[in-house]
């Protein structure tokens, strides 16, 4: 989930969601092909934020299976700071936190529990 105050991101809302989607799944070598993304753009008097931050300061959460290393995450943010300076937002402006969830406790694809699944993918980077 990405969450911004305002209206700022205009017609440009879903190259923003591919670009977090193509960070997150580069950084972590899950699929391209199956975004699950969702951008909230909240009303301005609704979304404080902190003070030293700007117009376009973006929390980013991503739920995740459980798994990934320090050093892959600190990847991720990097990538997703630099990724976003694209459209403009600061990197002080960038704000990620990551949600992480066993795969037993995830149920997809026909309500089968992740862990009996080949996800098609390594979650131990």
């Amino acid at each position: 989930m990405v969450e911004v105050a305002g209206s700022w991101l205009g017609e440009r809302r879903e190259q923003f969601l591919q670009t977090v989607h193509r960070t997150v799944a580069g950084s972590f070598g899950t699929p391209e092909d199956e975004p699950v993304a969702r951008l909230v753009e909240h009303p301005v008097d609704t979304f404080l934020r902190p003070r030293n931050v700007g117009d376009r300061f973006t929390r980013i959460e991503i739920c995740l299976f459980r798994g990934r290393s320090l050093e892959a995450k600190r990847n991720l943010y990097r990538a997703l700071v630099e990724a976003l300076a694209a459209h403009d937002v600061a990197p002080e402006d960038v704000k990620i936190v990551l949600v992480e969830v066993a795969p037993e406790d995830v149920g997809l694809r026909g309500g089968q529990a992740a862990c009996d699944v080949d996800l098609g993918y390594v979650i131990q980077v």
